[in-house]
């Protein structure tokens, strides 16, 4: 894939002690640059700041073709709801599918990364307050479980200390996030951008929080890369067997600790940025989350949603809602509550950035 660095609209901010850039998760308007085979456009820019802000934007022409409306066998296949197999849905505790997430995503040391650092705390719950009232009212039927997505590990565009591209952020600032969401009673995502290191040497030493029962995990293809190559420059993507270790992680933790069952999200916006998505293994003990992560108008984020998620079924579904990507294009709206429960399936996922 051809990727163009551009200056604009996007950052790659800069952490001035360390000299290295910090990513934000998700990126593609919509997803659509592998569709429609089409160069995409990364925006990178970088800032000098005290803490990371940043967002790169990979940028489409065209959106993908609904999966219904395509000759592929696959799609043609798909069932107006995926059906979901959930061995942990049964068990005591289990969130999925009896209530519905809705998630603020970010760093609470980035402006630029997300709703959870943007505006200050208090507001920021208040915030999250008022989407849960909005979607507790379009859908009575399904409670909300309010949730913070925080970015824990965070790919790089420099290769750091180990070489590995990516920063793992500090014990602190995960005790932070756990704290402002007991406020809320709200649970609590740990996200990673693992850069050039692996799945296998990042989860062990987030063990001490995912023993919490409010924890849980999420991972973005997008940054894991192969190959030598560097954040930013292209899509990373991770295999079925990368996958099948964090979930194996997460139910041998859940067992250890007798815990409700751990849910994964995994981010995706394009075809590669998962392979091989039949041979992801479901656990007894973990709820799967495969996330519709890209931006754009509601037109692009819906094909986007039928192209990747829905037509790849995996177990449960989730959508990504930005509140400033997402209206970049003049007339654009943001997908609401009502909008969101018109796909099909219903995400029971849902993420604000």
């Amino acid at each position: 894939m051809n990727l163009k660095m551009m200056r604009g609209g996007a950052c790659l901010p800069m952490l001035c002690a360390l000299g290295l850039g910090l990513f934000s998760a998700c990126t593609s308007e919509g997803g659509s640059k592998e569709a429609a085979s089409t160069p995409a456009t990364v925006a990178a820019t970088s800032l000098t700041a005290a803490a990371p802000d940043t967002t790169t934007n990979a940028v489409a022409t065209t959106a993908p073709k609904d999966s219904t409306a395509t000759g592929d066998s696959t799609a043609a296949k798909a069932p107006a709801e995926v059906p979901v197999k959930d061995e942990a849905a049964d068990n005591p505790g289990a969130i999925l599918p009896h209530k519905r997430i809705v998630a603020f995503y970010g760093n609470p040391l980035s402006k630029r990364m997300g709703i959870l650092g943007e505006i200050a705390p208090e507001k920021m719950l208040a915030k999250l307050d008022s989407e849960v009232k909005a979607w507790n009212a379009a859908d009575p039927s399904t409670p909300v479980q309010p949730a913070l997505h925080l970015v824990f590990v965070t790919a790089q565009g420099k290769p750091g200390k180990g070489g590995t591209y990516r920063l793992r952020m500090s014990d602190h600032l995960a005790d932070t996030v756990i704290a402002w969401a007991a406020k809320r009673n709200a649970i609590v995502f740990l996200d990673i951008q693992i850069g050039q290191s692996t799945v296998e040497q990042e989860l062990p030493r987030l063990e001490k929080y995912l023993k919490l029962p409010q924890v849980h995990l999420g991972i973005d293809p997008e940054f894991a890369m192969k190959n030598g190559a560097i954040p930013g420059r292209k899509i990373g993507t991770l295999d079925a067997k990368e996958i099948n270790y964090a979930t194996s992680f997460l139910n041998d933790i859940a067992v250890k600790y007798d815990l409700p069952p751990k849910i994964l999200v995994v981010h995706r916006f394009t075809q590669r940025m998962v392979t091989n998505y039949k041979d992801i293994q479901l656990r007894p003990n973990v709820q799967f989350v495969m996330h519709m992560d890209g931006w754009g108008d509601r037109v692009l984020k819906k094909s986007t949603y039928l192209a990747y998620i829905k037509r790849e079924p995996v177990q449960y579904t989730g959508f990504k809602i930005f509140y400033h990507n997402d209206t970049k294009k003049p007339g654009s709206k943001l997908y609401t509550p009502e909008g969101v429960l018109a796909l099909s399936p219903k995400p029971l996922y849902i993420q604000y950035q």
